[in-house]
Formats: structure tokens, sequence, C-alpha cells
């Protein structure tokens, strides 16, 4: 997307409770302890994946994704499609996303990536 920046990959994270649960450190429950909300949210916003879920293998993960910025207004803390956020990109200073990937299956769910966008001035990069 044109304005994305700072982006956090949250990938290392997500290897780490999948091994941890895999070598019995961490119960299933820990892991499977999706909100009712978050289950619906999948259910009506969430984007299908080709990403088999690491706990269950039974089923594809969902992206859902969540937008936040003082500049939201209402928008704030909503479910969008990723459709909308071109749009939004466009109409709004800054404001973070992130996606969550989410088993409608198990219950799994882990923040997968943030980032920023909006048509506020770029980061600066500083130089070394």
């Amino acid at each position: 997307m044109w304005s994305q920046r700072r982006v956090v990959d949250y990938g290392l994270a997500k290897r780490a409770v999948v091994r941890s649960l895999r070598m019995g450190r961490t119960s299933r429950g820990d892991v499977c302890d999706a909100q009712p909300y978050l289950l619906r949210a999948a259910r009506h916003f969430g984007e299908p994946t080709e990403r088999l879920c690491p706990v269950c293998e039974r089923e594809n993960v969902t992206n859902v994704t969540y937008v936040y910025g003082d500049s939201l207004g209402r928008h704030a803390g909503q479910a969008k499609v990723t459709s909308e956020l071109v749009a939004m990109a466009h109409d709004y200073d800054e404001f973070r996303v992130y996606v969550v990937e989410v088993c409608q299956g198990c219950s799994w769910n882990h923040l997968t990536v943030s980032y920023v966008l909006g048509n506020g001035p770029p980061d600066l990069v500083s130089q070394v």
C-alpha cells in the first residue's frame, strides 16, 4: 500500500508460541483463546487465507484487520476489510493497522503484523 510505514512483523513471536505449545510448555487453552467478538469479526469481516492453522492444522486461518488512531473518530477500533484501507489512507493523516490471524475452528489467534497508514508526512529516515 502506498503509505505503509513502520511495519512490525510478529512472525518470530508466533513461531515461539507454536514451538512452546508443541514442546508442552504452553497449553492449548492458553493459545486458543479468541474472544467471541474476534471470532464474529473473523466470520463477518475476515479475509480467508491459504495458511493452515498452526495449532489444529485442520482449517485455514482468517485475517482480521483492525484500525486505531486519534484521527479516525468513530472508526477507531473497528474491523475493516483490506479494500477499505486504501480509501482510509487517503482520508486520514495517520492511523495504525493491526492484522490478527484467527482460526474459527480451534480459536487460535495471533497478531501477525502491524503498520501505519495515512496521508500524513512520511517518516524521516536518519542516516548514520
